[in-house]
């Protein structure tokens, strides 16, 4: 049985507190930010011959100077709502492909991996709290009090408006309000029925250790598994890629998904070494360390291909629509886009390559830090490219996204360690548990 650490708990709550003064202090400063600092900030970047669109749809509409200047205002005026956007949908969808990972291993009959699954349904408890953030950045989107989603302008899908955008008039039967709306909803509503509809499942299986009642348990997973295909899809379209709605990609949603997936190994693997340490989790050890370790290569390097194979078929098109999705990242977020590759791909390819070093607790733990902080850059450099452009560089936003992410993680990690402390770490009721316990990697 764990207990949640005091100190661990006081620490959550500061980073909660932190987080909300940061956010607070960065919105009212954004809010303070006037028209005649706006426009000496767009005139900067063009002073320093940065021209090139952070958003295709940059492109559509008048192209004076007022309509730039009106651009760049609801930029800048993003960037409250992209921060907490941003690490909102990172930590969702790390907590979503916990569970996927933990329902793939029961419907794979995997042994190897049930002394952890506890881990992993308590990273899953967070599904609701990370759903009800999402829940309310899409009220202040649909109604109108935010505007990091282009396409919601309903000007732009009306034929005699001079900012009528063919290409959203289009996509207009998927990307309209009601029916984004009514998606979110089944996302969040179903990934936190699942959510708990598993636990509860598996704690009656700890106490009937039921064959009848596991295999219910079994096919609840599949039924996730399912759910999440389409949904981790549908999700990225929605709260990602429809912020430059003008560019798609085929790639895109195995992108963003692998890039949560590993995410949550790497939290997997944290949360396990600290319960070891702690000495609530004993049976925990160096061979289920190695197998997470393989996930966390295997997954990075999946991750590496998608990327790769995104950009390398968009560079050789040379499509000046699509093109300007890279552009735009190459000349305003040149600091985070292109050297998250060393997180992402470089050091876990070194780091990870050895077989004997997956074993040792701490260079895992250093290597799951180093990758869950290049997968946040990899979800900012998704999101505040089309929500704030280039006005990014100013303390404001520095306020604003170290805010949110301080506020969301210190609540991930309260309700997360608070979950483990009111359960069985070991699934006693698990077929497959004797087989984790005496688990010994052949090689």
């Amino acid at each position: 049985m764990y207990n949640f650490s005091p100190k661990l708990r006081l620490y959550s709550i500061i980073l909660i507190a932190l987080g909300l003064v940061l956010f607070g202090v960065g919105y009212f400063m954004n809010h303070n930010i006037d028209s005649v600092r706006i426009e000496n900030m767009m005139e900067t970047v063009h002073e320093n011959g940065k021209n090139l669109p952070s958003n295709s749809s940059e492109l559509v509409g008048p192209q004076d100077h007022a309509a730039h200047l009106e651009h760049a205002t609801l930029q800048v005026h993003n960037q409250p709502l992209a921060a907490i956007h941003l690490v909102a949908v990172f930590l969702f969808a790390l907590s979503c492909c916990a569970l996927f990972f933990y329902s793939m291993q029961t419907a794979a009959h995997a042994g190897w991996s049930i002394i952890i699954l506890r881990v992993m349904e308590a990273i899953s408890t967070y599904i609701p709290y990370g759903g009800v953030i999402l829940l309310i950045i899409v009220g202040i989107n649909i109604s109108h009090y935010g505007h990091i989603f282009h396409w919601m302008d309903p000007s732009l899908t009306d034929p005699h408006s001079q900012n009528f955008d063919s290409i959203l008039y289009e996509k207009k039967k998927f990307l309209n309000i009601p029916w984004y709306a009514v998606r979110t909803l089944i996302y969040v509503g179903g990934a936190s029925f699942f959510a708990w509809k598993l636990k509860a499942m598996s704690k009656k299986v700890d106490e009937t250790k039921s064959k009848e009642d596991y295999q219910t348990f079994y096919k609840w997973n599949v039924g996730y598994i399912a759910f999440f295909g389409f949904a981790s899809a549908a999700w990225a379209w929605d709260w990602l890629m429809s912020i430059d709605p003008h560019w798609y990609s085929t790639m895109y949603i195995w992108y963003a998904m692998v890039s949560a997936w590993v995410s949550a190994i790497a939290t997997i693997i944290l949360i396990s070494v600290y319960l070891k340490k702690k000495g609530a989790l004993p049976q925990f050890n160096d061979n289920h360390l190695h197998d997470l370790g393989v996930f966390l290569f295997a997954l990075s390097m999946l991750w590496t291909y998608t990327w790769f194979a995104q950009f390398m078929l968009y560079w050789y098109a040379n499509i000046p629509e699509e093109v300007n999705y890279f552009f735009g990242r190459f000349e305003y977020y040149g600091i985070t886009y292109l050297p998250m590759l060393i997180l992402n791909f470089l050091l876990p390819l070194l780091i990870l390559v050895s077989s004997s070093i997956k074993r040792n607790y701490k260079v895992l733990v250093i290597t799951s830090i180093i990758v869950l902080v290049g997968h946040w850059a990899d979800y900012f450099n998704m999101v505040m490219p089309g929500t704030v452009g280039p006005y990014w560089r100013t303390p404001e936003v520095f306020l604003l996204v170290f805010g949110a992410m301080f506020f969301v993680v210190g609540l991930f990690i309260l309700v997360v360690m608070t979950r483990l402390s009111k359960e069985k770490l070991i699934p006693v009721g698990n077929p497959f548990l004797h087989e984790s316990e005496i688990y010994e990697y052949p090689f």
